[in-house]
Parts: C-alpha cells; structure tokens; sequence
C-alpha cells in the first residue's frame, strides 16, 4: 500500500527548537532586549526566522529592521546548528523500523538548503534518508505541493503511496494538495493556528511509535 514516508525536519524528525531559541535569545540580548523563556518561543520553530522574530521582537517581513535582523539571526544559528538539536525520543526506533519494512524515506521543510544539509549530516541522517528537499528547492516551500512532489519523483514514488509526516498545519495542507495520505505529529511544535484535530490529517499522532505501529499493520516487509 505505501511505498515511501516523507518528514518535516523541524518539530517532527528533530526537535531543533534549543538551537533556534538560544538563536533568538542571543540575538534579543544583542539588541538589548530581554531573553525570553523557550516555551514561549517554542511553538514558532517551525516557521523559523520569520517566527523567531515574531515571536522575539514582535515583527514580520514588512517591518524595516526585519531583512538586518533576519541575517543576523541566520548568522548565529549557523554557528550553533546543532549544538542542542536532537532527534525525538522515538524516531531512531521509526526509522529502524521504516527501513526494515524496506520503505524509502525521505525529508522535505522549508528550512533552506545551506541549513538543512549540515544539519542532516550533524543528525547523522545523511547515509540513511533517500532525498533531502529544502524551502529553496523547488520554486515553492510548503504549503505548496511541490516540495513533496519533488520528494516523490526522486523516489519514484507516486504521492498516492507516499506518507507525509508535519507538526504544522502548513505540512498537512501541502501533503493533500500533492495526493498523500497525511500524519499530524503532536509531539512536535504545532504553531499557534488551529488545533491539530482541525487540520484534516489522515492520522494524528502522539509519539513516532504510533506511526511505527500504523505501518506494521499495513505494510509486510519485502
């Protein structure tokens, strides 16, 4: 039935949100703001620059210190990539068991290119996942289709068979619009929209194992 699973990286592969928040608070201490708690920051990960800032500094993309603010924050959270990140407590086990089923599986976000690849590599992902397709990829980032897409035709894969795993209601909206079944992961970070129940996913998890558990059943290995 399936022959391939898709992941979001932040918030639902790995839990990046130290790194980013510790980006943010270093960043707000150099404008002479105070640090704020990475709860507070935490449910905006996923949208990285843009959310850290709107979260820290209370900004979006049409203020006029947004483009000094967002280099400076991508200057310093390339300096400390993934000295705090680390995959969630149970996909080490999710992916074991993907690869036993003999399933391809792959990762699409909307990080750019220049901090996706190291840190698929710092993860140690890189020997593992069969494609890697960043926000610069392909001529749109989700909530467009066409990373995912893109995802699938390196695999060879048509999105039918294909499972696409967010935390962020933007990952639910791009995998139905490209034709996969779709998986909520509410272990990650969520964002501050809708619940996840309102999302439309397919499947809505708590934990990598219940995903492990959902291709056991469906999927015999080759």
């Amino acid at each position: 039935m399936f022959e391939a699973v898709l992941f979001d990286l932040d918030g639902t592969l790995a839990d990046t949100a130290p790194d980013l928040g510790g980006a943010a608070n270093i960043l707000l201490l150099q404008e002479g703001r105070p640090e704020q708690p990475l709860a507070a920051l935490r449910p905006h990960t996923s949208q990285g620059v843009r959310g850290m800032l709107r979260a820290g500094f209370g900004i979006d993309n049409t203020h006029p210190d947004y483009e000094r603010l967002a280099a400076a924050f991508l200057e310093i959270y390339a300096a400390r990539l993934c000295d705090e990140s680390r995959l969630f407590a149970g996909i080490p086990e999710l992916l074991d068991q993907i690869e036993n089923l003999n399933l391809d599986w792959g990762i699409v976000t909307n990080k750019r290119m220049r901090f996706t690849d190291p840190l698929v590599e710092l993860l140690q992902l890189s020997p593992r996942t069969r494609c890697v397709v960043s926000g610069d990829t392909t001529a749109e980032a989700k909530p467009s289709p066409l990373p995912i897409l893109h995802a699938c035709a390196l695999l060879g894969c048509a999105p039918e068979k294909a499972i696409y795993v967010g935390d962020d209601q933007r990952d639910i909206i791009a995998g139905r619009a490209a034709g996969c079944m779709t998986v909520a992961a509410t272990y990650g970070y969520l964002g501050t929209g809708e619940p996840p129940a309102a999302w439309n996913a397919d499947l809505i998890i708590e934990q990598p194992a219940e995903l492990a558990a959902y291709l056991s059943q469906r999927v015999r290995p080759k």
